[in-house]
């Protein structure tokens, strides 16, 4: 009966929506993976219910499938139990109640060490005033891992060398504290003093000196778009794909960099300002990488090329 139905099912792919062998053939072993497991639990593939759906759901993840074949695997039966309702040989669809596997959080995306340091020679190549901007932003950004919406409204204030700690209103509302390294507050320095030489400053007026980024737009601050278009001229400046460099970036690459040389979770939670640590864990490949490494390089049992071993 089930092999009747599957063979329906694939004419149907063939003749309605002009699937290719391939494609019929991709359809004809998702399929079969969960007739067999049907069969293992006694149940008739075309009457399965939503929990046994569930359950075949379940072993892919038991047997560690990515989450994209599994979702794969899932819109093959999506699609033929539609075929199956739609052709009345059941009354209705189980996998209507079904949600898809999800897919795991990709690492995000960081530049390396070297990178910021070329992005950091790039900005001081910038004209005028722009480059020390640049340079601060940028200092910023990687040394406190700031949101840009949080960049932006830093208060002029935050320069104050008695203030290693600023509040940063972030997310939600939420405050936390973020230090301000003293390289950085001397590059935030630094693009004041040259947006004051060039006479920008005070054109900018008196509402925008409190910000530590002034700008001449309605709320007297630097806004997102501008911030990431200054990153982007000091990508080029450096040679590097301004495609790859945002506030954004800059923000995971604080966070990878300081994971990779010994942060733990919950201290990076509190500098980015996760309310979750579910969040935060998105780094742990970061982590086991480290960690890894370590066991590789110190263990004594761990795999390592002998030098003393003849060449094979």
């Amino acid at each position: 009966m089930a092999a009747r139905h599957l063979e329906a099912f694939l004419e149907m792919l063939a003749a309605e929506r002009g699937a290719a062998r391939n494609t019929q053939a991709a359809y004809g072993a998702d399929l079969q993976d969960f007739f067999d497991f049907c069969d293992r639990q006694g149940t008739p593939p075309a009457g399965a219910g939503t929990e046994t759906l569930r359950a075949y759901l379940r072993r892919l993840s038991d047997l560690g499938l990515r989450p994209r074949t599994a979702a794969r695997r899932l819109s093959s039966l999506r699609q033929f139990f539609r075929f199956l309702a739609r052709e009345g040989v059941r009354a209705d669809d189980p996998t209507e109640l079904l949600e898809g596997p999800k897919p795991a959080p990709s690492l995000p995306k960081a530049i390396t060490e070297a990178e910021v340091e070329a992005l950091l020679a790039g900005a001081a190549t910038l004209p005028g005033h722009r480059g020390p901007q640049a340079a601060a932003a940028i200092e910023l950004l990687y040394c406190s891992g700031l949101r840009a919406s949080e960049l932006v409204v830093l208060p002029a204030s935050a320069l104050r060398p008695d203030a290693p700690l600023v509040a940063v209103r972030g997310k939600g509302g939420r405050e936390r504290l973020v230090p301000i390294s003293n390289r950085a507050r001397a590059a935030a320095i630094a693009a004041r003093e040259a947006l004051a030489e060039t006479g920008r400053a005070s054109a900018t007026g008196a509402r925008a000196q409190r910000w530590l980024f002034p700008s001449r737009a309605a709320n007297g601050h630097m806004t997102r778009q501008a911030l990431g278009l200054l990153l982007k001229d000091a990508a080029l400046a450096a040679g590097i794909d301004p495609e790859r460099v945002s506030p954004h970036v800059l923000r995971h690459s604080f966070a990878s960099h300081l994971l990779g040389r010994g942060a733990d979770l919950r201290s990076l939670q509190l500098l980015l300002g996760h309310a979750d640590i579910a969040t935060t864990q998105i780094y742990t490949k970061v982590l086991e990488e480290r960690l890894k490494a370590l066991v590789e390089a110190h263990h004594p049992l761990a795999e390592r090329e002998d030098p003393a071993a003849p060449d094979r």
